[in-house]
């Protein structure tokens, strides 16, 4: 019990600082965010040692509790890794601000100029799993949005993420910026989760980024407002009018290149007009790369030593070197299928159709939808918005990824001479 009160307190003393510093982040200029963004950047590169080596801590530990080898992967920091997570922090100081931007304005008959302007959203409380580079993107993220933001990473990154945590520390106080506009719980205990859950009074939006059970602990247990997606069915369906050369790179793209992410490819939809001559090749090149292929009677009539999907197949996320294959008879029935089955994340169609590139646009209600592209590119970095803080499937306030913009909210402001209301 006593445990628990400290830990309470704890949680409570760094919300009401995150408060406090996010009230003055809000009103620092684009200037000084973005050098301490710049800090933020040459200090990640400047500890790289440290960083790998707070890294390997975690990764031993992950390796004697069994993990798999996709978590591993997430939790891996290279000094690759290390330098695109600083460019993703110079990517973000080329980015306009958004704080304070008038969105649009306009007079009423009584004189009264209306406008709509972007303010930062306030406290964020971010609980996520296993990525340490998400605690850069993030941090960055609400700097440059003027947002404080209050870390809750696994237990499984503690090293990686503590160190991290101690170098964005450091660049806000030689910004000059509070430093309590970033802060990490160091508690592994997962009993904070659950408390931190409960600091309405001062987080304003908790943004959950992890396995579907994490998700949905946060959904049942939060009293404070959720942006998420729960999980990333995504699927590629191979139009009848597909150049399949082009499909193929692009399907070993979205399954393979990293198949532990909520991005990757996990069920694959082909016009029966070309699956005979389409999967063989595909077989072949999936296989080579230790992809296990699950397959609808149709599939397995083509590719026989497939094993045999199961209605839970379609509705699982790999997160692994697991592919499920089905023949459709036509776009509808692949349509049809996404809507049953997706998880409104990812989806692509491969096609040299205009109109059935545009009906798959226009049909398929995901928070991403792609023509001839890997759904791999449903990402912050990729799409131009420097990082981002998750990918959001929810249908209010935004989809898809959250960068800076999404991650302010906005208020009228009102310019009168006198005017009363009669």
């Amino acid at each position: 019990m006593t445990d628990d009160i400290e830990l309470d307190k704890t949680l409570v003393d760094i919300a009401q600082r995150a408060r406090a510093a996010g009230r003055k982040l809000a009103k620092a200029s684009s200037g000084r965010k973005n050098e301490a963004l710049q800090l933020m950047a040459n200090s990640l590169r400047a500890e790289t040692g440290m960083l790998l080596e707070g890294n390997q801590k975690d990764l031993e530990r992950a390796r004697k509790a069994g993990l798999s080898s996709a978590m591993i992967d997430r939790l891996t920091l290279t000094k690759g890794r290390i330098e695109a997570m600083a460019v993703g922090l110079e990517e973000i100081i080329k980015l306009p601000d958004p704080v304070g931007e008038v969105m649009k304005m306009w007079k009423r008959p009584n004189g009264l100029r209306i406008g709509k302007a972007r303010v930062p959203i306030g406290v964020i409380g971010f609980i996520y799993e296993s990525r340490p580079n998400v605690t850069v993107d993030a941090a960055g993220l609400c700097v440059k949005s003027g947002n404080a933001i209050i870390l809750r990473g696994g237990s499984e990154a503690i090293e990686s993420n503590s160190t991290i945590a101690n170098v964005i520390a450091a660049s806000l106080g030689r910004s000059g910026l509070p430093q309590d506009c970033v802060q990490l719980i160091r508690s592994t205990d997962r009993a904070a989760v659950g408390l931190m859950l409960t600091l309405d009074r001062y987080i304003d939006l908790i943004i959950p980024r992890g396995g579907k059970s994490l998700v949905k602990l946060v959904v049942d247990n939060s009293t404070i407002p959720v942006i998420m997606h729960y999980e990333g069915i995504c699927h590629t369906y191979v139009d009848e009018f597909a150049d399949l050369g082009m499909a193929e790179t692009i399907c070993m793209n979205a399954k393979v290149q990293r198949p532990g992410v909520c991005n990757a490819m996990e069920t694959l939809l082909v016009h029966s007009r070309v699956a005979e001559e389409f999967l063989p090749g595909l077989w072949d090149s999936m296989t080579g790369a230790g992809v296990e292929i699950r397959g609808c009677d149709k599939t397995r009539k083509i590719l026989p030593k497939a094993a045999a999907a199961t209605e839970d197949d379609w509705r699982t996320e790999y997160l692994d070197l697991i592919l499920s294959v089905k023949v459709v008879e036509s776009i509808d029935e692949a349509i049809e299928h996404i809507t049953e089955y997706g998880s409104a994340h990812s989806d692509a169609i491969v096609t040299e159709n205009y109109g059935r590139a545009q009906k798959f646009l226009e049909e398929v209600d995901s928070s991403a939808v792609f023509v001839n592209a890997s759904t791999r590119f449903n990402d912050g970095f990729e799409f131009g918005l420097g990082a981002e803080i998750g990918i959001s499937t929810n249908r209010l306030h935004c989809r898809g990824p959250m960068g800076l913009e999404e991650l302010t909210t906005t208020k009228y402001i009102v310019y009168g001479s006198g005017q009363i209301r009669q």
